[in-house]
């Protein structure tokens, strides 16, 4: 009997829970949680619909940091899987593809077929989902270079696959961008040669108008804006300053030197009603922005991608706490050569991502108090060199020390060389993917007659971000399976489908196995 199938195409539910219509998937969905009151434990069970919007829209994206080494390869990428492109390496010929992304590459497993074996399908085939094929990009850039020659700037694909999309590439050329010296390393002023000028505010609506020009002109349905340029210092949060929404227009309108390009950005998106979705570790999003976006309902999601030494911590300390061992250092190393690198040799840049880098150990650290007491925590060190002649090939180096059984002791060492935009690049697509789904979705609770969306921060896309944003209230999840459940459970209840788990009830019993066939 064959353990697995494997399910392609797209598929159908037939249940009474899931309906569905020419317009959207309605579904019936319980959702259950446990209540912990005191000493008492209490399941509670929630009656809710999912409504999806099957139409997915004409959708642009806009990518601040276009000519960059992520934005060049984004486009790239986008356009070699388009145009089916196959291409000479030395190990012989590359066909383009959509690996590292979780949507386009990965599998969910729908249930078991009549003989119990397990059925997977591909995730992108879950609902109606939006293709990166289809994707109009556009975007920012403060250097003015053509995307044909930010491409070969960036030394991150193959040189034959530069030379077959050259051609495409030249044609499209960033918009000029905002552009703060003093938020990011001064040696980036060599690159600054497409900038906006005028006021704070001036150039807010040259963006805001950036993107209904981008809108009008490739009849799009929806824009999404996402945030893939220079990493910046942390701003200033004060009373006043940014604290609320209307002191951060006021803020914007009066040019206050706290406000960051990316929290600009993020404002003239959400006025005009597009997602935003930040990329870098730099707090983009201070109280007035979440304020904002509240307000006018729009999404936003951050922060900072999570593509390479940071998605294995994740996975490591997980499994390390989960199997009742105690990390008590992680020493974090990283050199890299790329441009992102050479930004972040600067110490103020770097503190941005030393944060980021930093916090994603602590929910899996609190979860178990057996091994930690309460404001206990790992020594946690990162470092972050910048080696130009790596390029984007990061090298990045982890040494766990954990304490196990009767006092000894454990250290597992690790190496990863992370090709930088060639993992972060699928993450792009997966952000940009999610956001849009979750601009269709909508639920409704038993009793109640408004349809509701999601909370505009939104915390479902933590799974390709290393600082999840989350709403005020809500916990920071960053152990990496957990992250990657919710997205697959929350298009099993679109479906009207039960949560996956891995019981596997139906294998533990003889007399299951028996009404299975099984010998």
């Amino acid at each position: 009997m064959n353990s697995s199938q494997y399910l392609d195409g797209n598929f159908t539910v037939e249940s009474d829970t899931c309906r569905y219509t020419d317009e959207s998937i309605i579904s019936d969905y319980s959702y259950e949680t446990t209540i912990v009151e005191g000493s008492t434990v209490k399941p509670r069970k929630t009656k809710m619909q999912f409504r999806t919007d099957r139409k997915v829209g004409r959708t642009g994206v806009m990518l601040v940091g276009l000519g960059g080494n992520n934005g060049s390869t984004c486009v790239a990428g986008a356009m070699a899987n388009k145009l089916g492109l196959t291409w000479e390496t030395k190990e012989g010929s590359q066909k383009a593809n959509y690996w590292g992304s979780l949507i386009m590459a990965s599998t969910v497993k729908l249930g078991n077929d009549c003989h119990g074996n397990s059925v997977h399908t591909p995730m992108r085939n879950m609902l109606p989902l939006l293709h990166p094929d289809d994707i109009v990009w556009g975007g920012w850039d403060i250097s003015g270079c053509n995307l044909g020659d930010a491409m070969k700037r960036a030394k991150v694909l193959d040189y034959d696959l530069q030379t077959k999309l050259y051609p495409y590439m030249k044609e499209i050329e960033p918009l000029p961008s905002i552009y703060f010296p003093e938020f990011i390393a001064a040696n980036q002023g060599d690159r600054a040669d497409n900038i906006l000028t005028g006021t704070k505010h001036e150039q807010m609506e040259q963006i805001r108008k950036d993107i209904r020009d981008f809108k009008t002109n490739n009849r799009l349905d929806k824009v999404i804006v996402l945030w893939t340029a220079n990493t910046e210092r942390f701003s200033a949060v004060e009373e006043g300053l940014n604290d609320t929404a209307e002191n951060l227009l006021t803020s914007i309108e009066m040019g206050n030197a706290e406000v960051s390009a990316s929290t600009v950005f993020a404002v003239a998106s959400i006025l005009e009603g597009s997602t935003f979705i930040n990329g870098s570790p730099q707090n983009t999003f201070v109280p007035g922005v979440i304020e904002l976006a509240r307000q006018k309902k729009v999404f936003i999601a951050g922060d900072d991608f999570k593509s390479g030494q940071t998605r294995m911590k994740t996975v490591m300390v997980d499994f390390l706490v989960s199997a009742g061992v105690k990390p008590v250092s992680i020493a974090s190393y990283n050199h890299l050569g790329n441009n992102d690198g050479k930004n972040l040799s600067a110490p103020s840049q770097f503190r941005s991502k030393e944060i980021s880098k930093s916090n994603v150990i602590d929910d899996m650290v609190t979860s178990n108090r057996i091994l930690y007491e309460k404001d206990e925590q790992p020594d946690h060190v990162v470092v972050i060199k910048y080696v130009p002649f790596v390029g984007d090939s990061k090298r990045a180096l982890d040494e766990y020390t954990s304490e196990i059984f009767m006092g000894g002791k454990n250290t597992i060492v690790m190496h990863n060389t992370c090709e930088d935009s060639l993992l972060a690049t699928p993450l792009i697509y997966d952000l940009v993917i999610l956001g849009e789904l979750c601009q269709r979705v909508t639920v409704k609770r038993e009793g109640e007659a408004e349809w509701e969306s999601f909370h505009p921060v939104l915390s479902l896309l933590s799974y390709m971000l290393k600082a999840p944003l989350v709403p005020h209230g809500a916990p920071v999840v960053n152990a990496l399976f957990t992250q990657r459940c919710a997205i697959v459970n929350l298009m099993r209840a679109c479906l009207g489908l039960a949560p996956d788990n891995h019981m596997s009830l139906e294998h533990r019993f003889e007399s299951t196995l028996a009404a299975l066939g099984a010998e």
